[in-house]
């Protein structure tokens, strides 16, 4: 594997790698931007990020241009990536300049894709508030003009309905779901281009995504599931709570009150602290660079704060507890012992009501890593056999 000397970098890298099995990147490249990478330098990982992305993109429109769809598409799914991957250094408040030009191109490349893409990936605007939320409808590959059985899926902290295509919809599709990717609020292009900051209400977010779903014809309202990944195995569970339309939830992993992620003694002085307390006791675990880009960078800006302090007490917001009694869907848990997002996995799985699994991934199988980035494929089969049992009985 293509290593980068600079460890946060080399956490975007281990991401973008984990796409090479389904064609959205490729291991010479990504080596190749490697060698133009000075470790610290955002500066230059976007520009050689960037410019491979260009390349990448006009080597795509050749394709396209004589006719070669299948090659078209390929490249443009990897400039896709290679568009997404330039930006994330450069993750905050107030929006770079090159991050906003970055996604612009990454939505571009994306678009075109979805355009010669077989099976079907088409562009929808999901309506919410006074505004709409961007999403994909992604069909299976055959005749069959049925309506389908359809997963709903819910993003993380830094995703974005690009990077959940190959996640999501590629083994749904296979497997002849139906499947909506739609970025919510603090997410993707609502965060980037619409200035929406995260909500802890998220049932407001998928009963707008769910309400949509039962307008289309290729959607089945009866088999409805929502999986949520990262981030999304908070808010996915939230969302559904209540919601009778809903059959089957996906938490991977399954969280709790985001404020149990944080030391026990920090989460206990909320409400009685003030903010720059707060921030300084939170303050030196954002002094490496990986801490700051998670807590400073990407967190701040995607719950709309100023500062670690805000952010704490803004973080003690979301919570599942509040509603977990109403989360009556069938429910798979995931619990990754080598994910430290998993750690309250198994109290959801306790806490929660309706029919439920709890899916262990032992440490030792394959399954290393955040949200199994390492091993999808091991992880689909496991999350969509069970799926097939629940929700197309």
């Amino acid at each position: 594997m293509t290593e980068f000397e600079d460890p946060l970098f080399q956490m975007f890298a281990a991401r973008t790698l984990g796409l090479v099995s389904r064609g959205g990147a490729e291991t010479g490249e990504v080596a190749a931007i490697a060698g133009h990478v000075k470790p610290g330098d955002a500066d230059s990982w976007y520009n050689a990020w960037a410019a491979t992305a260009s390349r990448v993109a006009a080597e795509a429109e050749d394709s396209r241009s004589r006719g070669h769809r299948r090659s078209a598409a390929e490249a443009f799914w990897r400039a896709t990536t290679y568009f997404r991957a330039s930006y994330q250094p450069l993750f905050g408040a107030p929006v770079d300049p090159r991050l906003k030009a970055a996604f612009a191109r990454e939505r571009e490349c994306f678009a075109r894709m979805a355009r010669l893409a077989r099976p079907a990936v088409v562009a929808v605007d999901v309506p919410y508030e006074d505004t709409t939320l961007p999403g994909y409808l992604c069909m299976p590959d055959d005749d069959n003009a049925a309506s389908r059985a359809t997963v709903v899926s819910v993003n993380g902290y830094d995703s974005n309905v690009h990077e959940m295509y190959w996640a999501h919809a590629i083994p749904a599709t296979r497997r002849g779901y139906a499947a909506l990717l739609v970025d919510g609020p603090g997410q993707g292009q609502p965060l980037i281009e619409q200035g929406l900051p995260l909500r802890p209400d998220w049932e407001a977010v998928v009963s707008r995504v769910v309400d949509f779903a039962c307008t289309r014809p290729e959607v089945d309202p009866e088999r409805i599931a929502v999986h949520g990944w990262s981030l999304g195995g908070h808010l996915a569970p939230r969302g559904v709570a209540g919601d009778s339309r809903v059959q089957a939830l996906i938490a991977d992993p399954g969280q709790w009150d985001m404020i149990s992620h944080l030391p026990a003694e920090l989460a206990q002085r909320v409400g009685d602290t003030d903010a720059a307390e707060l921030g300084a006791y939170l303050a030196p675990a954002a002094e490496s660079p990986v801490g700051h880009w998670k807590f400073v960078q990407r967190a701040q800006w995607v719950h709309g704060v100023d500062s670690l302090g805000e952010l704490v007490i803004d973080m003690a917001r979301y919570r599942i507890s509040d509603v977990v009694d109403r989360i009556t869907c069938s429910s798979l848990v995931v619990a990754n012992d080598s994910d430290p997002l998993s750690a309250q996995a198994k109290q959801l799985y306790a806490e929660l009501p309706g029919p439920k699994t709890l899916l262990r991934l032992p440490n030792g199988q394959g399954y290393d890593g955040h949200c199994q980035t390492a091993n999808r494929s091991g992880f689909d089969r496991l999350a969509f056999d069970w799926l097939d049992e629940v929700i197309r009985a």
